[in-house]
């Protein structure tokens, strides 16, 4: 009996602040990819935090290498940022900038990937910002942004985690990260069949 192919979702995120709320919103979306029968990886702000992109410096440190070897294994991507000054953090946007390394590959940077936008910040104007950001970003890398984008706005209303709140648009964004590896997946094979 053939085994069923699990598409393998790729988180990157959080901040340098410990259960930041990009962090949580990137874990209940790997969760729902979980439970939507994929497997992930999860890179938080210390698997990220390494100097800045720079071609010239030769043989990447292990935690770059580590990045590089998970996205270049993975049908799809999502990335958590906080909004900082109308873009997604330092750490995030380098993170980004160092999936160059793809560029010389069979499947060139993110191609034909399903990457889903997380963005958290306190204020709507700073997520609409750093969203749109994110998706040129991810549009640079090859790679497809899902038609859903979630925002969340981190300044509590009430008694309502905001986090929570969003559940219902971090469960679709993963449907669509998801849903498009096995799409690709399934023309893969027909493909190979033919």
């Amino acid at each position: 009996m053939e085994r069923e192919w699990k598409p393998r979702i790729l988180g990157l995120g959080g901040t340098t602040r410990p259960a930041s709320t990009s962090e949580r919103a990137l874990r209940a979306a790997l969760d729902f990819a979980e439970r939507a029968g994929a497997q992930t990886d999860l890179l938080l702000a210390d698997d990220l935090a390494f100097p800045a992109y720079a071609p010239e410096r030769g043989a990447p440190e292990p935690r770059v290498e580590r990045l590089v070897d998970l996205a270049r294994r993975a049908d799809g991507v999502i990335v958590a940022s906080p909004g900082f000054h109308g873009g997604p953090s330092g750490l995030i946007k380098n993170a980004l900038d160092h999936l160059e390394e793809l560029r010389g590959d069979e499947r060139p940077y993110l191609d034909g990937r399903a990457i889903g936008c997380i963005v958290c910040a306190a204020g709507w104007q700073a997520t609409a910002t750093t969203l749109a950001a994110l998706r040129s970003t991810a549009h640079a890398l090859r790679a497809w942004p899902t038609p859903l984008g979630v925002t969340i706005n981190s300044t509590p209303a009430g008694d309502v985690d905001p986090v929570t709140a969003a559940a219902p648009q971090l469960g679709l964004l993963v449907e669509q990260v998801v849903g498009l590896a096995r799409w690709r997946h399934a023309a893969a094979e027909v493909e190979v069949g033919a």
